[in-house]
């Protein structure tokens, strides 16, 4: 189901307001991504996984905070 315009603006609202005084980035992150994703109607664990591990390219493994594949990678600096 698509969402109308003014659902979109009225859940981007909701959620700016929500998280508009967060401050602990490390501990709120998957609440916070979770919550995003709820503004456009998906579940995020049907599309996107937490701490995906990754080769780096100078070796060694690294993670990355979330990853949608082929849609999204997002990687929050501390």
């Amino acid at each position: 189901m698509r969402l109308s315009n003014n659902e979109l603006r009225s859940r981007a609202a909701a959620f700016a307001g929500d998280w508009a005084h967060a401050h602990y980035e490390k501990g709120e992150t998957q609440s916070f991504w979770n919550a995003f994703f709820q503004i456009f109607g998906i579940d995020r664990k049907r599309v996107a996984v937490y701490e995906h591990s990754v080769e780096k390219l100078k070796g060694g493994k690294g993670y990355i905070d979330l990853f949608w594949p082929g849609t999204l990678i997002i990687e929050q600096v501390r």
